[in-house]
């Protein structure tokens, strides 16, 4: 992993002492670590989840996004390639996007003082540039290549577009790790996919709690009371942890169990015995791999998390929005050959997910419950001890391995 670039003096918060099984709880409330987070996390040598290339298939279709708090747009260009740059004007700073997205766009028009951008963020022309009837523009020797947005490198992977500012980036591959990758590979594989669904929700706590939270294992069948009740999900059942080699990528995999497999599934108790689901369908799955996994979360450093739930797939995708308010949207998804019965499955399954679902309703407050319950206690920490104190691949969900990784690697970025 290359040298984090220049930021903000680390000597300037509080120390982190000790290791990771120790988190600070400072490190969540401290308004000024945003800064030093986008100068040496998002815009360090890191991969930024962008968009689908399904979202930009044409020339001049684009996408407007966001690199932590930096404003970005990535778009298709005329010879097929994508681009990503800065969404902000040279001129005086304005967004030069202002929609979500756009279509078949043959160049980009800031509307403040209509300076024009080509499909690559270059600047293309300025409004009277030579001025008025002799008098006025621009200084002679203004040239236009010399100015325009910041551009980010980017790189495509299984129908994913990645970016990075960094120029010491490693290659996304070695980024993400070669296990990790494998099983991006079993959800996508070399197959379509498509968009049937999204939602931007806005949570009340810092982003770094949530991205704890889809690293955490250890809280999935106890948080989320759905997965006891109808006895999908039990810390006991089959499957384990990933970990990348930079402890910042990671994959959470649960195998459902059976009688024969494990004599105790048969015999558990859900947490409330007098709750009956109306319709079964929504537990109702097809093993399409077949591989008996029934959730399975990946993360990729520092923002971006793949699931699959029984049948429903989806993409988070989450930034900073503040020191305590993060942006997470969800992007469902299917294979673009789905059946007409696979794909009204996805629909059903979707309800566990999202804003509202059945099962990640919890996650959308219980950052909030965090943030109120530490706003004291700056000089105390958490402890991440469960499963021990590395950042190894486990064969457990029992542990916080996933959680002590990211910050393993988000210390050394930042350099606290």
């Amino acid at each position: 992993m290359p040298e984090a670039p220049a930021g903000l003096e680390p000597s300037a918060y509080p120390p982190w002492t000790g290791d990771v099984t120790r988190v600070p709880y400072w490190v969540y409330r401290e308004p000024a670590l945003l800064k030093t987070e986008q100068q040496r996390v998002f815009e360090g040598p890191v991969w930024n989840f962008l968009c689908l290339e399904s979202e930009i298939p044409e020339s001049g279709d684009w996408r407007a996004t966001q690199l932590g708090q930096m404003p970005v747009v990535v778009a298709r260009g005329a010879d097929g390639s994508i681009a990503a740059f800065e969404n902000r004007c040279a001129h005086r700073g304005a967004l030069i996007c202002l929609d979500n997205a756009g279509k078949g766009a043959k160049d980009f028009q800031c509307v403040y003082h209509a300076w024009r951008y080509d499909l690559h963020g270059n600047l293309a022309s300025v409004a009277f540039q030579r001025g008025v009837n002799g008098k006025g523009g621009m200084p002679a020797d203004f040239r236009l290549s010399d100015h325009g947005p910041r551009k980010l490198r980017v790189t495509t992977l299984l129908g994913l577009v990645f970016a990075t500012l960094h120029d010491d980036t490693p290659d996304i591959e070695t980024f993400i790790g070669v296990e990790v990758l494998a099983q991006m590979r079993r959800i996508i594989g070399d197959r379509q996919v498509e968009i049937i669904g999204r939602f931007t929700e806005v949570l009340p706590n810092n982003w770094k709690m949530y991205a704890e939270n889809v690293r955490d294992s250890y809280h999935a069948s106890l948080l989320h009371l759905f997965f006891a009740t109808f006895r999908i999900n039990r810390l006991s059942q089959g499957g384990g942890l990933i970990i990348s080699p930079n402890g910042g990528c990671s994959v959470s995999s649960s195998i459902a169990p059976d009688a024969k497999d494990d004599p105790a599934y048969a015999g558990m108790r859900s947490a409330q015995d007098d709750y009956q689901l109306e319709d079964r369908g929504l537990i109702d799955v097809v093993d399409e791999h077949p591989d008996r996994i029934r959730q399975q979360i990946i993360t990729v450093f520092p923002n971006f998390a793949m699931q699959k739930t029984q049948n429903a797939m989806a993409m988070r995708f989450f930034v900073p929005d503040g020191v305590d308010r993060t942006r997470l949207e969800w992007i469902y998804f299917g294979y673009a050959d789905d059946t007409e019965a696979m794909r009204k499955r996805r629909m059903r399954h979707l309800n566990l997910g999202g804003p509202a679902g059945f099962v990640s309703m919890e996650d959308g407050c219980i950052g909030n419950f965090v943030e109120r319950g530490i706003a004291t206690a700056e000089a105390d920490t958490s402890i991440v001890a469960m499963g021990g104190s590395g950042t190894e691949t486990q064969q457990t969900r029992a542990t916080e391995a996933a959680v002590r990784g990211f910050w393993a690697l988000w210390r050394r970025m930042v350099a606290l």
